[in-house]
C-alpha cells in the first residue's frame, strides 16, 4: 500500500457532470487506473462525492452507507423522471397549505418505509437499467424497496412559489426523487424534485471536499487516510510479532466484544490500516482484506 497513493478523495460534484466523469477526471489528475466512487449522484445533483483510490477502492463495501441531502421540491408538478429535468406528465393547482400541513405530511416518511424508485433510475429490471427501458418507450412497474429516513425536517415553505426546502438524512437505496414524487402525491397535487445537494455520505462530509477544478492544479489535493473513512468501526492493532501472520492471511485472535460477521479495521503495528477483517467468533478475526500480502 505505501507503493501508490491510497486513500480518500471527497469532491463537491458540480451540477451538469456524471459520477463517472468525475472518476475520470480524477484518473487523470493522479495517474491511476484504479479509481471508484462510493454512492452515484445523477448530473443534475451537487455535492459529496467520495472517490476512493489506489487499494482504497476495497475498501468501499466497509464505509457507513448513510447519506443526507438539503432538497427543494416544486409541488404542482409530475414529471417522468419525478424531477424538473424530466418530461412534464401532468400540472395541478396546489392547495392553499401551512407549515403545519407540511409537517403533517412529512411525518408519513420518517422512519422505516416501503419506496418506489423512480422510472427514470439505475435500477435493473431484467438485467436492464430501468432509465434505458424508458428510453425505449416502456413504462415500467418497479417494485418497491425498504428504505428508512432517520431525519426528515422541514426548512422552509414558500407558499407563492409552492415549493418546499427539506433536510433528509437517510438510508442507502433512498430515492430523494421518489420522496418528492410521494410527498405531492399525498398532498394532492403532484411534486418533483427541483435541486438537490448532498451533505454528507459514507462518512465523509462538504467539509473536507475540495471542488473539481482543485485538480487542476499542482499538486492535486491530498488524499484523506483510509482510516478517516473507517472511523465507525471497531479496531485491532497488530503488535510486531503478529504482523508476519497476518500478511500470510491467518486468523487473527481478538478480545473484542464483536458479533459473528462484524468487520473490523486492522492496524499495523505503527498505526496504519494493515487490512479488514470480520469476526468469525467471539474469539477469531478471519481476514478479507490484506495489504501488503506476503508473497
Amino acid at each position: 500500500m505505501a507503493d501508490q497513493p491510497c486513500g480518500f478523495l471527497v469532491l463537491d460534484k458540480p451540477a451538469g457532470l456524471t459520477s463517472h466523469g468525475c472518476v475520470s477526471r480524477v484518473r487523470r489528475a493522479y495517474g491511476l487506473k484504479r479509481v471508484g466512487h462510493g454512492g452515484t449522484l445523477d448530473p443534475a445533483v451537487t455535492g459529496v462525492l467520495p472517490i476512493a483510490l489506489g487499494p482504497a477502492t476495497r475498501l468501499l463495501p466497509y464505509l457507513e452507507g448513510d447519506k443526507t441531502y438539503r432538497g427543494v421540491v416544486q409541488l404542482g408538478v409530475r414529471t417522468v423522471s419525478d424531477d424538473l429535468e424530466g418530461e412534464v406528465l401532468s400540472q395541478a393547482a396546489v392547495p392553499a397549505l401551512s407549515t403545519a400541513d407540511l409537517e403533517m405530511a412529512l411525518a408519513a416518511f420518517r422512519g422505516p418505509i416501503q419506496q418506489v424508485p423512480p422510472q427514470v433510475s439505475a435500477v435493473h429490471v431484467e438485467g436492464q437499467r430501468a432509465y434505458a427501458r424508458v428510453r425505449q418507450g416502456e413504462q415500467l412497474n418497479l417494485a418497491a424497496r425498504a428504505v428508512t429516513l432517520h431525519r426528515l425536517e422541514l426548512l422552509g415553505w414558500d407558499g407563492a412559489t409552492a415549493r418546499l426546502e427539506v433536510l433528509v438524512r437517510c438510508s442507502a437505496g433512498t430515492y430523494i426523487r421518489s420522496l418528492a414524487r410521494d410527498l405531492g402525491d399525498l398532498l394532492g397535487c403532484g411534486g418533483a424534485l427541483a435541486t438537490l445537494r448532498r451533505t454528507e455520505a459514507l462518512g465523509f462530509a462538504l467539509e473536507q471536499a475540495v471542488p473539481l477544478e482543485a485538480l487542476d492544479q499542482a499538486p492535486c489535493p491530498p488524499l484523506l487516510d483510509p482510516l478517516t473513512a473507517l472511523a465507525h468501526l471497531p479496531q485491532r492493532q497488530l503488535d510486531a510479532g503478529e504482523l508476519e501472520s497476518w500478511r500470510c492471511g491467518r486468523a487473527l485472535g481478538h478480545a473484542l466484544p464483536l458479533q459473528a460477521g462484524e468487520p473490523v479495521a486492522v492496524l499495523g503495528p505503527d498505526g496504519n490500516l494493515a487490512g479488514m477483517a470480520r469476526a468469525q467468533d467471539t474469539a477469531l478475526l478471519q481476514p478479507k482484506l490484506v495489504f501488503n500480502a506476503a508473497g
